[in-house]
């Protein structure tokens, strides 16, 4: 695909010093940032993004906090991955009625790539702005990063799925704006994107209860519902099988289907006693070790299942109970969107590293 090809140094360099670099220093030792096997977590309403060891130490966070609702966090954290020594961070925003100091909830709507040290080197989207005029996002709950420096965004409120250049220029779309619907181009709530070694684009169709796979030409080339039994797939991922992991919120389940769209595989996250009924799981990622990495979103958790015996093996967070640590992630987290394995990403999706950039 020709329009992924731009050189991402020169457009980065180009945006650090076109817009103001806000400063949220992490108050951890960076001995330990960045290395593979870390787990990397969008603690949505905790308004940060961890990462931490597995015994669940924080080594690195950004964001202010539950409690603080300024431009200088990121507000509703859904989504966050590691882009070499950056991350790129998604930012929806507080719904009404999360937290009762903010009771009309408070809006983000950002994607933005931040260093090391905390500050914000780019950014798409702009902070307590709702729209779709170019720079103006509504609701984005994911964004990847695609070769040639460019990023890949699900703008879930205004129904499409755009791919923006580090010049904020949308140089692809998928989805009508602002109309929801399940005709040719068209989506409705959509909640992931993935770019697929072809080329193609794997969405989660969060409110069509399918993920869809299109071509740069926008058509619709594969359509994947677990059988048509899937309710609201808020991520969607394509394995090194061929086969393709689907993330069944509102069934409370991860499930694996073969290019038939036969379920071969599934994972309840609701089954222990002291779950929540209904977590509504957000992100189910498969790992090299065969290993299933969960966002079990309203059971305020993060864990690592044994895909064969389906038993946990890690748990970042207490089942069913929400909560804000400074110091360890297996004490408390509160709604985990995200989770992703440091240099072990979903499926054939790799970690892009800019190049080789390590900005501050």
């Amino acid at each position: 695909m020709a329009f992924f090809r731009i050189h991402a140094v020169r457009f980065l360099a180009i945006a650090a010093t076109a817009i103001g670099l806000v400063v949220h220093a992490p108050a951890r030792s960076m001995a330990q940032f960045n290395q593979p096997g870390n787990v990397l977590i969008a603690d949505q309403f905790n308004n940060r993004v961890i990462e931490i060891n597995r015994t669940g130490k924080i080594l690195w966070h950004f964001g202010l906090g539950p409690d603080d609702t300024s431009p200088n966090s990121i507000l509703g954290v859904t989504d966050a991955e590691r882009v070499g020594q950056l991350t790129l961070i998604t930012g929806k925003g507080i719904p009404a009625d999360v937290n009762p100091d903010f009771p009309d909830g408070v809006v983000d709507n950002r994607v933005m790539l931040v260093g090391r040290l905390g500050k914000i080197l780019w950014q798409y989207g702009k902070f307590g702005v709702t729209g779709s005029d170019v720079g103006e996002l509504n609701t984005p709950v994911q964004s990847a990063w695609l070769p040639g420096g460019r990023v890949l965004i699900t703008d879930q409120g205004n129904q499409r799925v755009i791919i923006v250049n580090l010049m904020h220029m949308v140089v692809w779309q998928y989805g009508t704006t602002g109309v929801a619907g399940n005709g040719p181009n068209q989506l409705n709530n959509p909640s992931s994107a993935e770019l697929l070694s072809d080329g193609r684009i794997l969405i989660a169709d969060q409110g069509n209860d399918r993920a869809i796979e299109v071509t740069a030409s926008k058509e619709i080339v594969a359509k994947f519902s677990a059988g048509e039994t899937a309710s609201g797939i808020t991520f969607a991922s394509r394995l090194t099988t061929g086969h393709t992991l689907l993330t069944d919120s509102s069934n409370n389940r991860i499930v694996e289907v073969d290019d038939h769209d036969h379920i071969v595989w599934q994972s309840a996250t609701n089954l222990q006693a002291e779950s929540n009924p209904n977590p509504k799981p957000t992100r189910g990622v498969r790992l090299r070790t065969g290993e299933t990495l969960i966002s079990d979103q309203f059971n305020q958790r993060v864990i690592l299942i044994n895909t064969s015996t389906k038993s946990i093996v890690a748990q970042f967070g207490q089942t069913n109970a929400s909560g804000y640590d400074i110091g360890n992630a297996s004490k408390a987290l509160f709604a985990p969107y995200d989770a992703k394995v440091i240099g072990d990403f979903t499926g054939l999706t790799r970690p892009w590293d800019a190049a080789g950039l390590t900005l501050p």
